[in-house]
C-alpha cells in the first residue's frame, strides 16, 4: 500500500528522491550562519536556566511565533496552481489589452480555487460557492480576475456584504453555524434567490476544481485602440466536463477526505493530466445597456446567451503545482482593481465596492508592500512609482529616485494614451434601493427551464434539508419568497418541511417559533 500512494500523500518522498544525488544542505540560522546543534538549548549546566544568548533558539522561536498570517476573511481554504493562458481568437476590435494582442500570445497566470464561507481548516467538499480568481502576468502589469463557479453572487449592494458574510460564519455568541442566521438574511433579501437556488442546486456540491466553470460574474468595460467601449462579461468553461457529487458523497468525504478537492488537483498536474478552461466573453454595447429589460450591472443576474452570445477567445491550461503553498497560494493576493489598459471597471455596485475591499484587505494581511511578493510581483512589467518604504520592502526602494510628483528630475511620468475612458455621470447623489427590482424572473427560468425533473426535486430537497434547521417563522418566510418564483418550488419545499419538522416533533426535538414579548 506504501508503494502505491498518490503524488500528493508521497510529496517529501518525491522530493528526497531528487536530491538522492546532493549531501544535505549546512543547516543555519535566518541570516545564514552555520548552526552546530538544534536539538538542545544552551543552558547554565545541565540543569540550569536558558541564555538569552541562545540565538539558535531565539532566531526559530520568534519565528515561529509570527509564522501564521491573518487568515481570508472568506475564501480562506483553497488551492492555487500555475499555468498559461493562450489567445486562440481575434477580440481586438473589442479590447486593446495586451493580454489579447494577437492569437498564439501566451500568458503566465496563477489561479486560486476555494470555498467561500470555512475557514482554512474546513472541509472541500461542503455546499458552498467555490471562488475561481485568476491571476493574469501581463506585459502591463498584473490582470486579477476574480469571480466564482458560479454567475451570480447573492447580493447586488455591497452596503450588505460584511452582514452577509456574518451569517454564513459563526454566531457570535454560541461560536456555531448557525441556520437561523443563514436564512433570516436569504428569506429578507428575494434578490439572494437566484444564487440560493445554484447553491442548492447540484452544482453546489461540484466535484473538485477541475470540473466546474468560472466565472468573472461581474460586468466589465472593455476599450479598443480606438477609443471604443462596450460592456463584458467574463466566461471560463471546463474542459474536463461539469461533474457534481451526491449529498451522500459529499457528506463521507467530509470526515474520510477532508482535502479532496486539493488533493484532486494537485494529483491531476502532477500526473500530467493538465486541466483546462475554454475563455469567453459577453458583450453589450452601451446603447443595449441603456435599453435592457433590467440593470445590465446587476450581480444578482445574468445575460442571456442566446442576446449575447459566448464569443471564444482563448484556452487557460494549469500545468505546475506550487513548489511551497504559503509562498505561492497563502501569499497569493487577487485584486479585481488591477485592470490593464483596456479593461476598466463598470457601474456595478459590488465591483466598485471590491475595488476598495480587496487591495484594503491584502494590506492588512500581508503588508503595505504585498505586491512585491514574488507570487504578487507584477514581474512582466517595470514598477515605477512614488510609493516607498513599509514593512518588508523587497527590493532597493527605487534606490535615489524622486519620492514626490511631479518634480524636474526626470523620475517617472504620465502618459496620454494610457488615460481612463471618459464616461458622463449625471443622475442625483443618493442612496437608491434595488430591492423591488425584478428579483424571481430569472429565479423562474433556472427552475422551470435548466434544471431537469429530477434536479429540481434534488434542489427542493437540498433547499428542505438545510433550512429544517431555522425557526418557524423563517422558514414560513422562505416560503413565501420562493412562491412569487413559482408556486411548485414553494409547494416542494413546504411539503419536505412539513415532514421534517411532523419528524422533529416525534423525537422531541423543539421547533422554535417566532419568540414574541409574553414568551421571553
Amino acid at each position: 500500500m506504501a508503494d502505491n500512494r498518490d503524488k500528493a500523500t508521497d510529496q517529501m518522498k518525491i522530493w528526497m528522491q531528487k536530491r538522492s544525488s546532493q549531501r544535505p544542505d549546512q543547516l543555519t540560522t535566518g541570516a545564514g550562519h552555520p548552526i552546530g546543534d538544534k536539538l538542545n538549548l544552551l543552558t547554565a549546566g545541565a540543569r540550569g536556566p536558558l541564555l538569552v544568548q541562545d540565538v539558535v533558539f531565539t532566531d526559530e522561536m520568534a519565528h515561529f511565533d509570527r509564522e501564521r498570517i491573518p487568515e481570508r476573511v472568506v475564501h480562506a481554504k483553497g488551492a492555487g496552481a500555475f499555468g498559461y493562458f493562450e489567445v486562440t481568437h481575434n477580440i481586438t476590435g473589442y479590447c486593446k489589452a495586451k493580454v489579447f494582442e494577437h492569437v498564439g500570445k501566451v500568458t503566465p497566470i496563477a489561479v486560486r480555487f476555494s470555498t467561500v464561507a470555512g475557514e482554512s481548516g474546513s472541509a472541500d467538499t461542503v455546499r458552498d460557492p467555490r471562488g475561481f480568481a485568476v491571476k493574469f502576468y501581463t506585459d502591463e502589469g498584473n490582470w486579477d480576475l476574480t469571480g466564482n463557479n458560479t454567475p451570480v453572487f447573492f447580493i447586488k449592494d455591497a452596503m450588505l456584504f460584511p452582514s452577509f458574510i456574518h451569517t454564513q460564519k459563526r454566531n457570535p455568541q454560541t461560536h456555531m453555524k448557525d441556520p437561523d442566521m443563514v436564512w433570516d438574511f436569504w428569506s429578507l433579501r428575494p434578490e439572494s434567490l437566484h444564487q440560493v437556488s445554484f447553491l442548492f442546486s447540484d452544482r453546489g456540491l461540484p466535484d473538485g476544481f477541475r470540473h466546474m466553470n468560472g466565472y468573472g460574474s461581474h460586468t466589465f468595460k472593455l476599450v479598443n485602440a480606438d477609443g471604443e467601449l462596450v460592456y463584458c462579461k467574463f466566461h471560463y468553461k471546463t474542459d474536463q466536463g461539469i461533474k457534481n457529487m451526491s449529498v451522500e458523497e459529499a457528506d463521507r468525504l467530509v470526515s474520510t477526505n477532508p482535502d479532496y478537492a486539493i488533493g484532486d488537483l494537485f494529483n491531476a498536474i502532477a500526473n500530467g493530466n493538465f486541466p483546462s478552461w475554454t475563455f469567453y466573453i459577453q458583450v453589450m454595447t452601451f446603447k443595449q445597456a441603456e435599453e435592457f429589460q433590467f440593470n445590465p450591472f446587476d450581480l444578482t443576474k445574468v445575460w442571456s446567451h442566446k442576446e449575447y452570445p459566448l464569443i471564444p477567445v482563448g484556452k487557460l491550461v494549469l500545468n505546475r503545482n506550487p513548489v511551497n503553498y504559503f509562498a505561492e497560494v497563502e501569499q497569493l493576493a487577487f485584486d479585481p482593481s488591477n485592470m490593464p489598459p483596456g479593461i476598466e471597471a463598470s457601474p456595478d455596485k459590488m465591483l466598485q465596492a471590491r475595488l476598495f475591499s480587496y487591495p484594503d484587505t491584502h494590506r492588512h494581511r500581508l503588508g503595505a508592500n504585498y505586491l512585491q511578493i514574488p507570487v504578487n510581483c507584477p514581474y512582466r512589467a517595470r514598477v515605477a512609482n512614488y510609493q516607498r518604504d513599509g514593512p518588508m520592502c523587497m527590493f532597493d526602494n527605487q534606490g535615489g529616485a524622486p519620492n514626490y510628483y511631479p518634480n524636474s528630475f526626470s523620475a517617472p511620468d504620465t502618459q496620454l494614451q494610457f488615460v481612463e475612458s471618459k464616461f458622463q455621470v449625471s443622475p442625483n447623489v443618493a442612496r437608491y434601493n434595488s430591492d423591488d427590482e425584478d428579483n424571481v424572473t430569472q429565479v423562474r427560468t433556472f427552475f422551470t427551464q435548466v434544471l431537469n425533473e429530477e434536479e429540481r426535486q434534488r434542489l427542493c430537497q437540498n433547499m428542505a434539508g438545510a433550512l429544517k434547521g431555522a425557526q418557524l417563522f423563517i422558514q414560513k418566510r422562505m416560503v413565501e419568497t420562493l412562491k412569487a418564483v413559482h408556486e411548485d418550488y414553494a409547494n416542494r419545499v413546504q411539503s419536505l418541511l412539513n415532514k421534517y419538522n411532523t419528524e422533529a416533533q416525534k423525537n422531541n426535538i423543539h421547533v422554535y417559533s417566532r419568540p414574541t414579548l409574553s414568551n421571553m
